[in-house]
């Protein structure tokens, strides 16, 4: 069953796994995930939406968007509790921990933490002549290339890549060929790190297979400066050719997020260049990016989207994003090369912000749902097309808030609105300002009653949280993506809650 190829609604819940509750300091892809697939089971929901599950770094405030691969999964979400079970780690390595607090994640004690347990299993380790490991290894063309950049990046500091020594820089075969082998005992050990993370991930998976519930993840467009996959893929990106770093770089211009614009400082693809060997290139590369990710998951939402139409480029040297331009992406013809590689795929365009019409022949010609997301649609014009009654089509993803938003109850409690746009908030919902209703369960409402084929929900809304409880405030530099839930509030009343809208409005599993 593809949720939106075919007629059936559905409904399902945003909830990155660190978020989810864990004795560990961070949630992860064992135990943790498991219990959240029980709760999803128990609401009805047949989606878990969550954020790219790739490794994170402090330098970028630990954000999933600003990673060092774009196809390695992040050790920090690699199950304790597993490595146990395997015999990798003792019960006092396991329980060596000074106590984490269940409502934030504390990234510097959850690394030391993860990095000594993943060390003591590394040392236990004995599987890199097995064919558990040569599968892996076959099945991942791109493990080499990140084991060796992690270690690089170790012995050199964490300086980036393009201040490494030039021969390492500019990937002479002979100086990698010889660092891996002076550095072999550190190469094994982040090849073990991801053979590890993905040996778990196919068990949640099988998991959630079981569970009925489809795992939905997240293509961000672009990757971060100081990453494997720029350094190993240097000519599809927009980079000096001397100092090796980019010429322009990404972001958007002044939105409702933010009146300078954000300048997020990936570099851009070089969609630009008319040749046929970069074009080749490109097309590989995300080829074989969007196979990863559906090797993972059942569905994906492309982050900004509409780069692939027109994309904001903004000279490296100016400090925010209002002096770029607009340039033209890849365009449909990129996406139909794909799919005459991959086949058809379940993908979902993030379609937010300023969007043209032609971003919007783009994504349907590609046959792509957007998103409609409630919190936009009460700014005071009926003709808003995030109002449930201006949707003309059912195919589209329906939230009350995205990662990127307040929750609800922030919002609606914030001075970006009033009183009389409180009271039309409301009143969308048949409801009153004053009569104690909660506003979280009337965009639920709104949204599980709407047309679109599936519904997500941030976890924060479904359990009524406040601003304190936001995931990440675009435009901010730090404080970011360290929310966390903890299980006392996952409860039966909440799953029946939720249960009872699903089978209403005709999204429950099994009809």
């Amino acid at each position: 069953m593809h949720t939106l190829q075919s007629s059936k609604r559905a409904s399902g819940i945003l909830a990155h796994i660190s978020s989810l509750p864990s004795p560990y300091g961070i949630g992860d892809i064992g135990p943790s995930s498991y219990a959240f697939l029980d709760f999803l089971a128990a609401a009805g929901q047949s989606c878990w939406q969550f954020l790219p599950t790739v490794p994170t770094n402090p330098l970028f405030d630990n954000s999933p968007y600003m990673s060092s691969s774009a196809f390695a999964g992040s050790p920090l979400l690699i199950a304790p509790d597993i490595l146990f079970t395997e015999g990798l780690v003792s019960e006092s390595g396991l329980r060596d921990h000074p106590g984490f607090s269940p409502y934030s994640t504390d990234y510097v004690a959850v690394t030391e933490y993860k990095e000594r347990l993943l060390t003591e299993a590394f040392d236990r380790f004995s599987g890199f002549g097995g064919s558990a490991f040569r599968r892996f290894a076959a099945a991942a063309p791109w493990l080499d290339d990140y084991a060796l950049f992690m270690t690089i990046k170790e012995r050199f500091g964490n300086a980036g890549w393009f201040d490494w020594p030039p021969e390492l820089a500019q990937r002479h075969a002979d100086a990698l060929a010889s660092f891996r082998q002076e550095n072999m005992s550190r190469f094994r050990y982040f090849q073990f790190e991801q053979f590890e993370f993905f040996r778990q991930w196919d068990l949640l998976r099988l998991a959630a297979q079981k569970a009925g519930v489809r795992l939905f993840g997240d293509i961000p467009i672009y990757v971060g400066l100081d990453s494997v996959d720029v350094w190993s893929h240097q000519p599809i990106f927009a980079l000096d050719d001397r100092t090796l770093l980019p010429t322009h770089v990404a972001g958007v211009p002044p939105d409702y997020f933010s009146a300078t614009g954000q300048r997020w400082g990936n570099p851009l693809y070089r969609w630009d260049r008319d040749e046929e060997a970069t074009d080749n290139l490109l097309l590989d590369w995300w080829t074989s990016r969007i196979a990863a990710i559906f090797n993972m998951v059942d569905m994906a939402r492309i982050d900004h989207f509409r780069g692939f139409e027109s994309y904001w480029s903004i000279p490296a040297a100016n400090d925010t994003a209002v002096e770029g331009q607009w340039r033209h992406g890849p365009g449909k013809a990129f996406f139909d090369r794909i799919f005459d590689r991959l086949g058809r795929l379940d993908i979902i365009a993030e379609d937010l912000g300023l969007i043209t019409p032609e971003v919007s022949t783009l994504r349907d010609s590609l046959g792509f749902p957007g998103m409609k997301v409630l919190q936009f649609a009460f700014d005071g014009n009926p003709d808003n097309s995030f109002l449930p009654y201006n949707f003309t089509t059912p195919h589209c993803v329906v939230y009350t808030g995205t990662h990127d938003n307040d929750t609800t109850v922030g919002w609606f409690l914030s001075d970006r609105i009033n009183d009389g746009m409180r009271r039309e908030i409301k009143r969308h919902a048949n409801r009153r300002l004053d009569d104690g209703s909660g506003i979280h369960e009337d965009l639920i409402y709104l949204a599980m009653s709407s047309t679109g084929r599936l519904t997500i929900l941030p976890l924060q809304d479904v359990l009524g949280f406040g601003s304190d409880c936001r995931m990440n405030t675009p435009g901010l530099a730090s404080g970011n993506w360290r929310w966390r839930c903890a299980a006392e509030f996952l409860t039966p009343e909440r799953a029946a809650f939720l249960h009872d809208l699903t089978v209403r409005f005709g999204r429950e599993r099994n009809p």
